[in-house]
């Protein structure tokens, strides 16, 4: 039975270039470098068992490289869903919008019933 542990929150944006990818990236960055919780020690398992669920809201979710987003990851069974969400930011200039992407990423391991 899976059995979600933890969930963490992150925000990135692209300032200028309007790449989707690249604020997911540092939204998922931005999640993970809030914490230091070595769950997979506390439950004797290891890190290779942890099934990480990551998901990614995005103006564009077309545009988001998801081989990007899953290589963040050093270890770990990562799944990542790219949805509509997040937030482009028009420009005063004219120029590509700032685009924000918000993510969630859940721990779980399969546990015993």
């Amino acid at each position: 039975m899976k059995k979600k542990m933890l969930t963490e929150f992150g925000l990135g944006t692209s300032l200028r270039r309007q790449d989707y990818t690249e604020a997911s990236v540092r939204a998922v960055k931005n999640a993970l470098w809030h914490n230091s919780i070595n769950l997979a020690e506390l439950f004797g398992r290891p890190k290779g068992d942890m099934l990480i669920d990551v998901e990614v809201g995005v103006a564009n979710p077309s545009a988001v490289d998801v081989s990007q987003i899953e290589a963040v990851f050093p270890y770990g069974q990562p799944t990542v869903h790219v949805v509509q969400g997040g937030l482009d930011i028009p420009r005063n200039d004219g120029g590509n919008p700032t685009v924000m992407a918000n993510v969630a990423i859940s721990v779980s391991f399969e546990m015993e019933g």
